[in-house]
């Protein structure tokens, strides 16, 4: 699939929508960073023009804060957590502080992170008082043998690594709490960063509350490496969102990077038939992805995604289909 020149932001595969960008610097590796956070029923009868307002203002900020760092040096994988740190720490986004809450009320999060040069990855599920879930997902990729943990277990590591923790009430916000209480029904969104650093290297990260009125002990593909979330400096990084149980079935993530790897498909190509696939088992969502190159796609089969992307060139930001 050919890609569109610089000026154009976006072009429709079958009937999702997508958004990719080249870079014009052949030699130099220069940043490339794209962040989703979350796709779905995301459209103006839904997201008010006040709540787009500060969304658009949410994204915009964490987006260049993470670019920066890129542009300093920064790896990718720190700035991969920098940027979901501070995107759980903000209630708009259904990771950290605003997670949705299960069928008893309560939070459960998990995150995923991963580096593309050695391939190590880290991952917890079923988190309750971490302030910041990605990073105990980093802590278990460089501080234990281990990829996953999860409930007790994920918890009882929280203590020992003593990182910063919550009372249940700072994790359970007004709106969560209400759509809840009205709702009852299923709800996903995913807060994920992709990004290719100054060195080279490709990193991705996943973290969210999963879905609205979940079952206790219910795991999200965000906290699956292959599923929500993967890395690999051969050819790409990925972060997804939407119906965690498709994207687990179709190990989504790493879908994308074999139809590269193997396939000899382009990214966008990847991406299209990677949802394809999610989308012929009954499920939706959306998938952001870098490559080595510094290529860049956003797309989704949903009503919107909360996404947006920044190159040397480009800054781009989207919130419905277009």
């Amino acid at each position: 699939m050919k890609y569109l020149p610089l000026f154009a932001f976006f072009f429709l595969i079958a009937c999702t929508q997508e958004e990719s960008i080249r870079p014009t610097t052949a030699n130099a590796i220069k940043p490339v960073i794209v962040i989703h956070g979350g796709a779905g029923l995301i459209n103006p009868n839904i997201v008010n023009e006040e709540l787009e307002f500060y969304y658009r203002k949410s994204l915009e900020t964490i987006l260049d804060s993470g670019y920066t760092l890129l542009e300093e040096g920064m790896s990718a994988e720190k700035v991969v957590e920098m940027v979901l740190k501070m995107m759980e720490d903000d209630s708009l986004y259904n990771a950290g502080r605003g997670s949705v809450l299960n069928s008893k009320g309560r939070v459960e999060m998990d995150a995923s992170i991963m580096s593309g040069d050695i391939r190590k990855a880290g991952a917890v599920t079923g988190i309750v008082n971490t302030k910041n879930p990605i990073s105990l997902a980093r802590l278990v990729k460089d501080s234990t043998q281990h990829v996953l943990l999860c409930g007790d277990g994920a918890n009882s590591f929280a203590r020992t690594m003593q990182v910063d923790t919550m009372p249940i009430d700072y994790f359970i916000t007004g709106r969560r709490h209400r759509q809840w209480m009205k709702l009852r029904q299923k709800k996903y969104g995913t807060g994920g960063c992709v990004a290719l650093d100054i060195h080279g290297n490709l990193a991705a990260g996943t973290s969210t509350g999963g879905m609205s009125d979940k079952l206790k002990g219910r795991v999200s593909d965000a906290a699956i490496i292959g599923a929500g979330t993967y890395a690999d400096n051969r050819q790409c990084a990925v972060s997804a969102t939407g119906w965690g149980e498709h994207f687990i079935r179709n190990v989504a993530a790493y879908q994308v990077f074999a139809r590269m790897e193997y396939g000899g498909q382009g990214l966008s190509e990847s991406v299209a038939n990677t949802l394809l696939e999610v989308q012929e088992t009954g499920g939706d969502g959306g998938l952001i992805a870098v490559d080595r190159q510094g290529n860049w796609v956003a797309k989704f089969n949903t009503d919107g995604m909360f996404r947006a992307a920044r190159t040397p060139d480009t800054l781009y930001l989207g919130i419905f289909a277009e």
